[in-house]
């Protein structure tokens, strides 16, 4: 449905922006004051706080990059356009596991907005991925490590 555009909301983007500049502005210049000073305690090759220094820069750098390259790839969804006949992002879903015979309910977010601890779960996740496009009724199969899961779509709420 979505080739490399990475749905998300206005506040998930902004939420992703905060930690971008936070890390550009905050963390990086405080690692590089870090390297600077492991520096200056001499000989680099057998310096350990150098190295640790030097792999926190390069994976924060990493992170930044991630993240830069998320929000460049962003695609902001205004939710109240959206369909409520199937699943969608920002639908709340509830559903039925046709193994166990438990409702669960997921709500499908995109970057910056995801909660696990309170079911708001990626749209680009595989039981997102499974649910897109689903009406109520219709049943959704997931490929997980532990064999396919099916969920009944029970009810469809726009959140």
């Amino acid at each position: 449905m979505y080739t490399d555009r990475i749905p998300m909301s206005k506040d998930g983007y902004e939420r992703l922006k905060a930690q971008l500049d936070k890390m550009k502005n905050e963390d990086m210049p405080r690692i590089a004051e870090a390297i600077a000073q492991a520096r200056g305690e001499g000989d680099l090759s057998e310096n350990a706080e150098f190295d640790a220094q030097c792999e926190a820069q390069g994976m924060l750098q990493a992170r930044i990059n991630e993240l830069q390259d998320k929000l460049a790839r962003a695609l902001i969804v205004e939710k109240s356009t959206l369909p409520t006949d199937r699943v969608v992002f920002g639908s709340r879903v509830k559903v039925l596991d046709l193994e166990f015979n438990d409702e669960e309910e997921f709500t499908l977010v995109g970057q910056g907005d995801e909660d696990y601890d309170n079911n708001k779960i990626l749209l680009t996740s595989p039981i997102g991925q499974g649910l897109i496009g689903k009406k109520v009724g219709e049943v959704a199969e997931i490929q997980a490590p532990k064999g396919t899961i099916q969920f009944r779509v029970l009810e469809i709420k726009a959140d």
